[in-house]
């Protein structure tokens, strides 16, 4: 029997309150707020969020899956002892896959597409609101993973990319700095229609985003 529509609009709530959950949960922990081995306090997360325990749960249950959060039965939900490994091994399995992504796309692209990923790398360079840049950086590569027209890999890049928290974006300026070269480099190797270029420097540009926020966190003391 089909689900009345009143039920799929609250189902679709439901998930979008879980969302809200796990990025909050998230930003907590990569912002410092929530230590490795602390207990997750489910009550005043879902107080902060205005929302009941429910879908903050279901955050938990998801974020588990992600890694980020321990769930010990009788005791609780806790935040993972993720280590520096466990930091740069994500972004290195975001790069593979963003790179394999990057040279089917090598062959996929249109010229109206190369266009977009230009001017999005420009405006990249021209603004120093680092959330804007944030936000193109995520159409610049989203524009590049479609490219493949491969669900399976999108959605696989969807997973990865979404366990990075919102915000969480080096500022120091020699890092950007690379971050938009890298860019630069990678539209040239797609325009040229060079896949394993497109590849290799896809691979590089996650890795470096590795080390940077293995650095970004020991600045703001996760694993002290």
């Amino acid at each position: 029997m089909a689900q009345p529509v009143g039920g799929r609009s609250v189902e679709a709530a439901s998930s979008v309150l879980k969302q809200i959950a796990a990025q909050e949960i998230r930003r907590m922990v990569f912002a410092g707020e929530m230590r490795p081995g602390t207990k997750v306090d489910q009550d005043a997360v879902a107080e902060s969020l205005g929302m009941s325990k429910l879908p903050v749960r279901e955050a938990l249950i998801s974020l588990s899956g992600e890694g980020i959060i321990e769930t010990i039965p009788r005791r609780g939900a806790f935040v993972a002892d993720l280590s520096r490994e466990d930091i740069r091994d994500h972004y290195w399995m975001l790069g593979v896959i963003s790179g394999l992504a990057a040279e089917r796309a090598s062959a996929t692209l249109s010229d109206a597409d190369l266009d977009e990923l230009r001017v999005l790398a420009t405006e990249m360079e021209e603004t120093t609101d680092l959330l804007e840049i944030e936000r193109l950086n995520f159409r610049f590569h989203r524009l590049i993973n479609l490219g493949t027209r491969s669900r399976r890999l999108i959605a696989e890049l969807k997973l990865l990319s979404g366990a990075i928290p919102s915000g969480f974006f080096d500022s120091h300026p020699d890092s950007v700095a690379s971050s938009l070269r890298d860019h630069r480099e990678i539209v040239d190797a797609l325009a040229g229609r060079s896949p394993g270029m497109a590849r290799t420097l896809t691979e590089g540009h996650f890795l470096r985003g590795g080390h940077r926020a293995v650095a970004l966190l020991e600045e703001r003391g996760f694993w002290r």
